[in-house]
């Protein structure tokens, strides 16, 4: 393919209701879109990150200079290009994972519309639908949170995420428990909140048969998660550690983690990821794919890498109507608990004009031919 044009497209989407994590409080979802048109169609993709560097180091002002001044005049001076060049095209920039990992997606998604192949078929996805988790947030009481808990489940949610922090663990946690039961599945959500020495007040949440605990030491604490994990029943599941599948290797053989939450984009896109997958099958590490508040357009991309067979726990790949009243694609909608994985070429998503022009703050153009 060749590149015509790159286009970034700013939008502001507000959400449904606010999202409280340990990072912060989010009530819109601010973040840009490239589309990228190249001589056998165009492609589309949905920046991970937030306007400010809290959840990671990356923020949407700082990706997009990143990606003006350093990823796209790289990728531009490939003769012809693919999206497996992307990654070797902009390797010698250090770090901006989530850049990287929007430009090389939407090429990738230019790529396969012009061939009309489906990311799941491209990726090696094994199903047709996946089964739906959900992301709680940090309420302000505990009846507040078996109320959201209680809709959620009535909605047909198979997996239930709550976000925690110091002050808001424990007693969350057994009240949940109590409430609706020892079959639900339930995993907490740490986002780095802990230090090691909280080993013994989170090794309380053992007596609740948790399916893991998400991230809860820093992300550059592997050998601290290593020893939380000699402490602890509760199987320790990395999040913003794992990088790439160069790190994943490093964090299961120190024995840093049981479990591997893949994010796409913190990775560096979804070739990257499907690495990584491939990794944690090699050692029989289980994954589930999560969430960054998505639209359709991202969303529809993580269901078809949920659907890898790697992919054995419940992922925060929710229904869209989870976050916003309207979307900018389709709305996916659970059936029965699950998510179907779009099957037409690309990510299979077709973004509304109409809903883009309601949410869209501006538009640049990064290249032009």
């Amino acid at each position: 393919m060749k590149i015509e044009r790159i286009e970034l497209i700013h939008v502001r989407l507000p959400l449904v209701g606010a999202f409280r994590t340990s990072f912060g409080t989010d009530t819109v979802r601010d973040t840009f879109l490239l589309r990228v048109v190249t001589d056998g169609g165009e492609g589309w993709a949905e920046f991970a990150g937030d306007p400010d560097p809290l959840y990671c180091p990356e923020f949407a002002a700082g990706a997009e200079l990143a990606l003006r001044d350093h990823l796209i005049p790289r990728v531009a001076a490939l003769r012809e290009v693919t999206a497996a060049q992307v990654g070797p095209a902009v390797e010698e920039i250090k770090g901006h994972p989530l850049a990287k990992a929007v430009l090389e997606t939407a090429i990738l998604d230019a790529e396969l519309r012009s061939y009309g192949m489906s990311f799941g078929t491209y990726l090696g996805a094994v199903k047709d639908q996946v089964p739906a988790g959900v992301s709680v947030g940090i309420m302000d009481t505990i009846p507040e949170l078996l109320r959201a808990v209680e809709g959620y489940l009535a909605e047909g949610y198979l997996r239930i995420k709550l976000k925690i922090e110091p002050g808001w663990d424990v007693e969350a946690v057994r009240a949940v428990r109590a409430e609706f039961g020892d079959d639900l599945l339930l995993q907490v959500d740490a986002n780095t909140a802990y230090s090691l020495s909280d080993a013994e007040h989170l090794r309380r949440l053992d007596a609740f048969g948790l399916v893991l605990i998400e991230q809860p030491l820093a992300e550059d604490d592997l050998m601290g998660h290593a020893e939380l994990a000699k402490v602890i029943r509760t199987p320790v599941c990395l999040d913003e550690s794992i990088t790439s599948a160069r790190g994943a290797a490093a964090a299961l053989a120190l024995g840093a983690c049981r479990v591997i939450n893949i994010k796409p984009a913190r990775v560096g896109g979804y070739l990257e990821a499907r690495r990584i997958h491939d990794l944690a099958v090699a050692h029989g590490v289980p994954v589930w794919c999560g969430g960054m508040l998505e639209t359709g357009v991202g969303r529809s991309a993580n269901l078809a890498l949920a659907a890898l067979p790697g992919f054995v726990l419940p992922g925060d790949t929710s229904a869209s109507s989870r976050y916003y009243a309207e979307d900018i694609t389709a709305p996916f909608v659970l059936d029965d608990g699950h998510l179907t994985v779009p099957d037409g070429p690309g990510t299979g998503a077709t973004v509304l004009p109409d809903a883009l022009r309601r949410v869209t703050v501006a538009r640049r153009d990064l290249l032009t031919a």
